[in-house]
């Protein structure tokens, strides 16, 4: 039984994701600052934003950038408590996880000692982990804000903008596709097998079932992906992305990108001096 637990558990945070993607849609279609802007301009301006956030060393620098980014979120109507359970939680605590042994094996002056004076907390300890947890979380926020307020394929187009390989942004594509497609197919298989599941199997049982499923899902996988291909093919679908909308950049586009740049530009001045 704690088996079917798992694997229901697994497949209700999959539904979970998929109600997340459909979120994302939705706050893509709204009206607000980052959604206002081209496509190019949010893909490069807060790739500028993560780039001056990795090469920053002042934790001051950082959590300005936060803060940036967290007002960027507000005027692009953003919820505060989505970023919160999405991003800034679950980010805290795989990031502190990490961090907690620079905290005794940085040399440095003690802060803080434990009882028997073993394994000291030193200040630099506690900068150094601060700093990572401060990097990822704000890198972190700056390429969720990207996701949510940009639709996935005109993500894709304004890489290809950049030059990006087609090979790598039509991987992303599908990738991004079959995602959400198998996690589908993998409920529909569970509830199916459910519904015609009358008592409890034994443990050898339930092994043999599982890895069944898993070959089944494996082989309708790749019998699907052959379809999709041929039936994009038949479509005129040559490898390369494109949206109905074209890109066109106007002033505020412009005053947008510039204020991206300037915004990194000094924050690694300021973060590196």
């Amino acid at each position: 039984m704690s088996r079917n637990r798992a694997i229901a558990a697994t497949l209700v945070s999959l539904t979970r994701a998929l109600g997340r993607a459909l979120i994302s849609e939705r706050v893509a279609r709204q009206r607000g600052l980052l959604q206002a802007l081209d496509p190019r301009v949010r893909v490069i301006g807060l790739f500028a934003l993560v780039l001056a956030v990795t090469l920053s060393d002042r934790i001051s620098v950082i959590v300005a950038l936060f803060c940036a980014a967290v007002v960027v979120a507000l005027l692009s109507k953003v919820s505060l408590a989505s970023l919160a359970a999405r991003v800034w939680l679950p980010v805290l605590f795989f990031t502190g996880v990490i961090a907690l042994p620079a905290l005794v094996l940085t040399p440095g002056e003690p802060i803080l000692a434990p009882t028997g004076g073993s394994f000291p907390v030193t200040a630099q300890g506690m900068s150094a982990a601060l700093l990572l947890i401060a990097r990822v979380e704000t890198a972190v926020t700056l390429t969720t804000l990207l996701i949510l307020c940009t639709p996935w394929m005109q993500v894709l187009q304004a890489l290809r903008a950049f030059h990006v390989p087609q090979d790598v942004v039509v991987m992303l594509a599908m990738t991004h596709r079959y995602i959400f497609l198998l996690a589908e197919t993998a409920g529909q298989m569970f509830e199916s097998r459910q519904s015609r599941t009358v008592g409890v199997f034994d443990g050898a049982t339930r092994r043999r079932m599982t890895a069944r499923t898993a070959g089944v899902l494996l082989s309708k996988s790749v019998e699907l992906s052959n379809e999709v291909f041929l039936s994009m093919q038949s479509r005129g679908f040559r490898g390369d992305v494109r949206v109905l909308s074209a890109f066109r950049m106007r002033s505020r586009d412009y005053i947008g990108l510039v204020a991206f740049l300037v915004a990194g530009g000094v924050a690694v001045w300021i973060g590196r001096s």
